[in-house]
């Protein structure tokens, strides 16, 4: 009962000063971020850097701490995590008055799930999954349709008629990208041979294993392929890596820009295009309506015709080939091409 007690004065306590605070000419931004610590950002394995999804987020959050005035506070995950590990990280930063508490990756479905239930007051983000709860933000992407268009490039870039796609791990999201790329390849080059490959089959350390996408990408390169496009987040690196040191041959990146990546600057003419996911928008997005007082919640899907997913044109590399992948995607927008979420 004293519990009780306590929760209940501290709430209404908040109430007074945020309503004070308003009173006193503070926007109602203002006086909700005097209330929580700021925003906290799960990564999934790969950190911030590894180049792909897990940067995008983290640059949402870098505009939303330099527009919106928020704390941001970032843990990341490691191989071989447990479910109890992705809960306890989540939990660490409601306990501590994070809001909104963000996890990247769909690995965090369930902790996301299992602890927005112990913190009703707290919104909870997950991007790439579709976690159940009133205070959950689901962030989703259409991966297949953006993976279409790779294709396309694919398959109009390729010499061989040979590509290759190499997942990081064999699950449901990933064969959205391998079941868009195939799609969007036969219905460019018909002849064309597609070679799909996973460096694990359920093991998240697929995402960062840059020395197997290295491996795996040498071994389609010698088979003949000459265009290979990875969705294995930071092990994509390593594909990009083996595939700058063969002439002719390109590599097609995944969820952000990988030719304007810091990290991957020295392979960047190797870099045909990247498959790019606004996961930035989204999380900014959810930032921005916690700190208007109007969180997010449900499922919000970010697909081609909102300009959630699009192909990169740095570097000049698709320009010859940019009318038939507008055709293309405006097939897709108008629904007269529908795009496979399974190969």
């Amino acid at each position: 009962m004293r519990r009780v007690t306590r929760i209940a004065a501290a709430a209404s306590a908040t109430v007074v000063l945020a309503l004070t605070a308003t009173a006193c000419g503070q926007s109602f931004a203002e006086a909700n971020r005097a209330k929580h610590a700021g925003v906290g950002l799960a990564f999934d394995i790969g950190g911030r850097d590894d180049h792909s999804f897990n940067e995008a987020a983290a640059r949402g959050t870098e505009n939303a701490r330099k527009d919106l005035g928020v704390n941001v506070k970032m843990l990341t995950a490691k191989n071989g995590e447990t479910e109890a590990d992705r809960e306890q990280r989540l939990s660490s930063f409601a306990e501590a008055g994070y809001n909104p508490v963000i996890g990247v990756g769909f690995a965090y479905s369930q902790s996301v799930q299992n602890v927005a239930k112990d913190f009703p007051e707290t919104t909870f983000g997950v991007v790439d999954a579709v976690p159940t709860g009133k205070n959950v933000d689901a962030m989703v992407f259409a991966e297949h349709e953006g993976s279409y268009l790779a294709g396309v490039a694919a398959a109009l870039k390729s010499k061989s008629h040979k590509v290759g796609f190499i997942g990081g791990v064999n699950n449901a999201l990933i064969q959205k990208f391998q079941a868009g790329f195939e799609q969007g390849v036969r219905a460019t080059d018909p002849k064309a041979k597609v070679v799909s490959q996973y460096l694990y089959p359920n093991n998240d350390k697929g995402f960062n294993d840059p020395a197997a996408a290295k491996a795996k990408a040498s071994g389609m390169l010698d088979s003949g392929i000459d265009v290979i496009y990875s969705a294995a987040g930071q092990s994509g690196a390593g594909s990009i890596e083996a595939i700058s040191k063969r002439k002719g041959a390109w590599a097609i990146g995944v969820d952000s820009d990988q030719y304007q990546q810091a990290g991957l600057a020295k392979y960047r003419d190797c870099i045909l295009t990247s498959v790019v996911k606004n996961v930035d928008v989204a999380v900014y997005d959810l930032i921005k309506s916690v700190e208007d007082g109007k969180p997010l919640t449900g499922i919000h899907a970010y697909d081609l015709k909102k300009n959630g997913v699009k192909l990169a044109t740095s570097g000049g590399f698709i320009k010859d080939i940019q009318p038939q992948i507008d055709a293309a995607r405006k097939k897709i927008v108008e629904g007269k091409v529908k795009v496979k979420e399974t190969p």
